[in-house]
């Protein structure tokens, strides 16, 4: 059945119109704005991580890479796994590259999840989550983390649970807002999958922003959850080569395999030259990793700064790129209203919180801005921001 927003659209797709990032995108350009909106960093790739695609473009690895992804590269995630959490990944067996974490998510989606399954997620949820569950027939189950401490109601958590929930999408640290699961929260999740055979999908694309002493926690580090744990992750944010598209999962060798048997119909394979480049960042030294959160953290407290400062109350920040605020104070009633008036009015842009969420009424007035910028664009931003001070009323 075809869509009221267009007829040749099926139906369960309904309401996946044009993103909101490419109309704030579209609108910081008409408007010469700071785009603090959409979630890519305008610094680039380090210069080794750079050199390594160029070598391998010249190199001649421009043909189709093998369809679980170059074995350098599943080499270096389980290295990278070990090095990190001390994971014991195959990398022959346990690894699948993707086009980007956002095909890892489709691809494990539509391989475990039929018609009237349900997938557990919290909401605010990354937007390509909807549109996945949807694609695949099945149903969302949204558990809100709470403005302004992004807290968790556990009875609201367990009553999201049922005999027909097939799969948990945990994303940590958080997109959008910013929020670190701890470790007791991750337990929960993970024995609330386990009591009813679900199977847990991490987003861990951010694991290497982490602020404030917080570590990233994988579920699949921890007792009786890596055998029911699909760990994904990319190289795009940690190595600002969002252009890249090179993405990976890790997991039970049955469950890659299904997996494989999916992805390979949505995009075969890709990115070639890009997959040693990226293996070569996962093997930098501790000092690029540390550096990458403090930089990041820094650009978070800038941002923060400017927006406390004109008397927003902005949700705790502990990693991403990423911090939401409540505009309320200065009046505004729609986040989206407000959102589309801002790069015109003040040359900011920032989305509304409400196109990630199911409850759009709670999320009203909060506005995502994103730090991945240098910091003399969001010195620029701080002082346009600036401007919203004494708006309140």
């Amino acid at each position: 059945m075809a869509t009221p927003e267009n007829p040749y659209l099926i139906s369960r797709f309904a309401g996946f119109g044009e993103t909101i990032f490419s109309e704030m995108t579209q609108r910081a350009l008409q408007f010469d704005a700071v785009n603090l909106g959409q979630g890519f960093p305008d610094t680039d790739a380090p210069p080794e991580v750079l050199q390594a695609a160029k070598d391998a473009i010249d190199g001649g690895l421009n043909q189709y890479p093998p369809a679980p992804g170059m074995p350098v590269l599943r080499r270096a995630i389980a290295d990278h796994q070990r090095r990190f959490y001390g994971l014991e990944v195959d990398p022959d067996t346990e690894v699948l590259v993707t086009v980007g974490a956002t095909e890892a998510i489709a691809a494990t989606v539509l391989a475990l999840c039929e018609p009237g399954d349900e997938v557990v997620t919290f909401e605010p949820y990354f937007d390509s989550y909807a549109a996945t569950v949807a694609l695949a027939g099945a149903t969302r189950r949204t558990v809100r983390l709470r403005f302004p401490d992004l807290s968790i109601d556990e009875e609201e958590l367990r009553a999201a649970f049922s005999d027909r929930t097939r799969m948990v999408l945990l994303n940590s640290p958080h997109n959008p807002t910013g929020k670190v699961f701890s470790r007791e929260e991750i337990e929960l999740v993970g024995r609330l999958a386990a009591e009813h055979g679900a199977w847990l999908v991490s987003d861990e694309v951010y694991e290497h922003m982490a602020f404030d002493g917080l570590q990233h926690i994988p579920p699949a580090t921890l007792p009786g959850l890596a055998e029911r744990t699909i760990t994904i992750s990319s190289g795009g944010k940690t190595f600002s080569a969002t252009g890249w598209k090179v993405g990976w999962l890790h997991g039970p060798a049955e469950v890659v395999t299904a997996i494989k048997g999916v992805k390979q119909f949505l995009t075969f394979v890709a990115s070639g030259p890009f997959q040693p480049a990226i293996a070569l960042g996962l093997e930098l030294p501790d000092e690029f990793f540390t550096g990458l959160a403090d930089s990041m953290e820094h650009k978070r407290d800038v941002l923060v700064e400017a927006l406390t400062g004109v008397g927003l109350e902005v949700a705790p920040c502990h990693g991403t790129y990423f911090a939401i605020a409540d505009v309320a104070p200065l009046g505004a009633t729609d986040a989206v209203d407000f959102c589309r008036r801002m790069p015109e009015e003040i040359g900011v842009v920032g989305v509304p919180v409400s196109v990630f969420c199911d409850d759009k009424e709670s999320v009203k007035t909060l506005v995502r801005f994103a730090f991945c910028k240098q910091e003399e664009v969001l010195q620029e931003a701080a002082r346009r921001l600036g401007r919203l001070a004494g708006r309140a009323g």
